[in-house]
């Protein structure tokens, strides 16, 4: 070491990495600003300041950190400025090194914003912080590792989502991003007629539509790039699929376009269609578990068949399910689960009937809301003004008025929230009831005629904790569902037994069916208040 330096010289070594996420690490400016006020304060010379944007999960990846010791080694400084010992080392390499050059004296002084290490201090209490960096690194990839898994197992990719989706924190799933899905659809429709190539469809998404790419924390609005574009029309995402770690994935998501359409885009590009694995022919993988272990059911292809069988491998669990089921098998098996729900369409017709007469009168009720809650806005954004207005004239303090102004403003991002709720609730009511009981009258049809995608679309939204036992299919349906499984097939006999008599006429026909409509009332009332 240089004899010359009496008193410790630092370097001051800043450094923040995407793992660090937390509010809790500050940035490299932060952190540089912070640790510069504690030299000053206790009068330390700083000889350079280093900052990195590395990960230290793994020694030997941060050039600047390993040539700092390096110089430290040669007597230019025997000093470290740091926020925390986490900003030196997330690993047992370089912690080891760190405790070394200290234990030696080469390092006289490691000081962070809370407390100084030195030589002589005892090296349990550095070794141990330093393990803290060094576990905390290891606990955050195995958390990472099974937020993954998880996420794989729900059907949802893990990772950030193509344009025209968008990660919804508060669900923790993918959604369509409604301000730019239809422009994205537009873009495989225009490279669908094989009329454009797409640098030529990027320019009119950007300069004919005004496409802007969705705002986030760090990025957003600027126009699609020529990677992007290409990246897009690549991307087996819009398929409802998704590929992860050289494997695909039946997402959840909700699908852009058509296994077909994707492999004729891809032979547009020049590929000869797109490779996917047989797995993918699988209709009814990806939902099911064992119900004796609870693990995945998984499926293969023998002469020609495809089986579905439980893995058998779930840590801890030990299974006895060795029947395999057939797909043309587990195919009966829906079809006979999916009669117990199907309702004939003049029951549908009854009941889109008495869903419109409810919505009508919901119109109405939410009109008179809606009126109340926009002059209880208006009022609000008055009082808004007239606070602006007292401060321009000085009849209230800054203070006062940031305060008064803060409330305001919340009360009013509350009422407007409340107003775009009561606007759509029963338009978003409707339609979804529609869609109930569309799927309870034609899904049935659809599934014994439909392709893979319908037979898969339908499958899943029959329900949930879909288990296989003893090579028999179970599904706890859809709450809606259970009202029509309880209630509806007596009621549908009973219509069987008038629907010949097509000589009454309109009138006499409601009269006769009068009791049977009253008693399917009942049955709706109660599943309008299932979670649909």
């Amino acid at each position: 070491m240089n004899k010359n330096i009496q008193r410790p010289v630092y370097f001051l070594y800043a450094r923040k990495s995407s793992e660090d996420k937390g509010r809790q690490v500050q940035s490299i400016p932060d952190q540089i600003k912070e640790m510069k006020e504690v030299a000053s304060t206790k009068k330390l010379r700083i000889l350079e300041v280093i900052e990195e944007a590395k990960s230290a999960k793994e020694p030997y990846v941060r050039p600047k950190f390993d040539k700092m010791l390096e110089r430290i080694k040669k007597g230019e400084a025997n000093g470290i400025l740091c926020w925390e010992l986490d900003r030196l080392s997330r690993n047992q390499v370089d912690a080891g090194n760190l405790g070394h050059l200290l234990l030696k004296g080469i390092i006289a002084s490691i000081q962070t914003h809370e407390k100084e290490y030195l030589p002589e201090d005892n090296v349990i209490l550095f070794n141990l912080m330093m393990s803290m960096a060094t576990q905390y690194s290891i606990d955050l990839k195995i958390k990472v590792k099974r937020g993954t898994a998880s996420k794989l197992d729900k059907g949802w990719a893990p990772y950030r989502p193509k344009p025209g989706y968008f990660n919804d924190k508060n669900t923790r799933t993918i959604e369509i991003d409604r301000e730019r899905f239809d422009l994205v659809r537009k873009m495989w429709d225009l490279m669908l007629t094989g009329k454009y190539t797409p640098p030529q469809i990027l320019r009119i998404a950007n300069e004919e539509w005004g496409f802007r790419t969705r705002i986030t924390e760090k990025t957003g609005g600027k126009e699609l790039s020529r990677s992007v574009i290409y990246y897009i029309f690549r991307s087996i995402f819009y398929t409802g699929l998704f590929d992860y770690d050289g494997k695909v994935y039946n997402g959840r998501h909700q699908p852009m376009i058509t296994l077909d359409e994707y492999d004729r885009v891809q032979e547009l590009l020049g590929k000869k269609g797109n490779p996917r694995s047989k797995k993918l022919e699988f209709i009814f993988k990806g939902p099911m578990k064992c119900g004796e272990c609870g693990g995945s059911v998984t499926a293969e292809t023998q002469k020609k068949h495809n089986y579905y069988h439980c893995t058998r491998n779930k840590k801890g669990m030990v299974c006895s399910q060795k029947k395999y089921v057939t797909e043309v098998q587990l195919e009966q098996q829906i079809v006979e689960i999916m009669s117990k729900y199907t309702i004939h369409p003049k029951f549908r017709q009854w009941a889109l009937e008495v869903l419109n007469e409810v919505n009508d009168k919901e119109i109405q009720e939410r009109q008179a809301i809606f009126e109340t809650q926009q002059r209880t806005l208006a009022s609000c954004q008055r009082q808004l003004d007239n606070l602006t207005k007292m401060r321009y004239r000085e009849l209230i303090d800054e203070p006062e008025f940031i305060k008064e102004k803060t409330n305001l403003q919340n009360e009013l991002l509350v009422l407007k929230a409340k107003r775009n709720d009561t606007e759509m609730r029963a338009q978003n009511w409707l339609e979804l009831t529609e869609r109930a009981f569309n799927f309870a009258c034609y899904s049935k049809e659809v599934f014994e005629k439909g392709d893979i995608e319908a037979k898969k679309e339908i499958f899943v939204a029959l329900g949930s904790n879909y288990r296989l036992l003893d090579g028999k299919l179970h599904i706890e349906p859809s709450p809606w569902l259970v009202p029509i499984e309880k209630e509806y097939k007596a009621m549908e006999e009973e219509y069987m037994k008038f629907e010949p008599a097509i000589s009454l006429d309109v009138k006499g026909i409601n009269e006769v069916l009068a009791p049977l409509r009253i008693q399917w009332l009942d049955v709706l009332s109660f599943m309008r208040t299932q979670d649909f």
